[in-house]
């Protein structure tokens, strides 16, 4: 059994030292979404009733309802691109008042 529990700290260790392994998980703010409307069925937020609020990799996406983020996970890829292309037409519109 002593020979058992004296092996215990190599288990512990993923880089070969007797340090214990520690994870950390540090809360970060999401980047908050920037449009007024869905982003998967480009409906006004707030016209369906409460607006469904999900993070994706950072972002704060804001949903119509629960079905478009069923649509959005699909195909997440598709709908960030959609999103930064939304934000840099924006920022061309404010950029030209």
């Amino acid at each position: 059994m002593l020979a058992l529990l004296a092996g215990t700290p190599a288990l512990l260790c993923a880089d070969g030292t007797n340090s214990p392994v520690i994870s950390i998980k540090i809360a970060v703010k999401p980047k908050p979404y920037p449009l007024k409307y869905c982003l998967v069925s480009g409906d006004k937020i707030g016209e369906m009733g409460k607006p469904v609020i999900t993070n994706y990799m950072g972002q704060e996406i804001k949903f119509c309802c629960s079905d478009c983020v069923k649509d959005f996970r699909k195909d997440p890829k598709k709908y960030i691109k959609k999103l930064a292309e939304a934000e840099k037409e924006d920022a061309a519109k404010k950029d030209a008042k």
